[in-house]
């Protein structure tokens, strides 16, 4: 197959996806990702740039990349990455039920249906920094689209990231992060929770908040009515991990 198809085909199957750039690649195999193929126009170079910024990970970068010409390298992405790499690896087949099951005590972040890719990314890209459990997401959009696993510089592979069509039951508790619930507090417990956030326009749905056992609220100053949503989701998951800490 040509490796034009290859990366085609890749981008419709639900079992694969395909890394952007540099620092995507370099998550996804610092994070266990099985990485199927992989190219660059300048494959020394690339390893150059790994020397400074992934020292330890130039020697597995050396086995999976190889060289193709820049004509072929400009056909295999939209917009090919600045930092000269495309990628292709297999997709962790996550169960929403499983994560929602499990006995880890770090929070669980849900996205009622997100509509920005680059933001869903981003939200991934936050919650594997502050340790959340998994993130979970409602509605049609693919969370292992490219652009989200731009948005996440591929840390999508350091924590259960999946699809859910209605949130299964759960022992653990729903906490709505909405403008009329109580004000977040160190005396909040996050543990275990699911924390859910809606879009910055349309908040969270009337039926998701309904099943909220309890409904919270980010303080802010008074006339600023949203946060962006990897921003609001950072403040719940750095409250929680400052506590937990305490």
């Amino acid at each position: 197959m040509l490796l034009t198809e290859r990366f085609a085909r890749a981008r419709n199957d639900r079992t694969l996806v395909v890394l952007e750039g540099f620092h995507a690649l370099k998550h996804a195999l610092r994070f266990g990702a099985k990485v199927e193929a992989a190219c660059a126009p300048d494959r020394a170079g690339l390893l150059r740039l790994a020397q400074d910024l992934a020292p330890d990970l130039c020697d597995r970068l050396g086995d999976v990349v190889r060289e193709v010409s820049p004509a072929t390298f400009a056909k295999l992405a939209p917009v090919p990455p600045a930092t000269g790499v495309l990628a292709i690896a297999a997709r962790p087949q996550i169960d929403p039920a499983s994560v929602l099951g499990s006995l880890d005590p770090a929070p669980v972040v849900l996205l009622e249906n997100p509509s920005h890719p680059g933001n869903l990314g981003a939200v991934v890209r936050v919650a594997a920094a502050a340790g959340a459990a998994a993130v979970l997401t409602t509605g049609g959009r693919d969370p292992w689209q490219p652009a989200a696993l731009r948005g996440s510089a591929g840390l999508h592979f350091a924590l259960p990231v999946a699809s859910t069509g209605p949130v299964p039951a759960t022992e653990r508790p729903l906490l709505a992060i909405d403008p009329e619930g109580e004000p977040l507090s160190s005396e909040l417990a996050l543990d275990r929770a699911v924390l859910a956030f809606g879009s910055e326009r349309r908040g969270l749905s009337e039926a998701l908040l309904a099943r909220a056992e309890r409904r919270v609220a980010i303080p802010m100053r008074e006339g600023v009515s949203s946060l962006n949503l990897a921003c609001a989701v950072a403040v719940v998951l750095y409250a929680w991990r400052a506590r937990d800490r305490s």
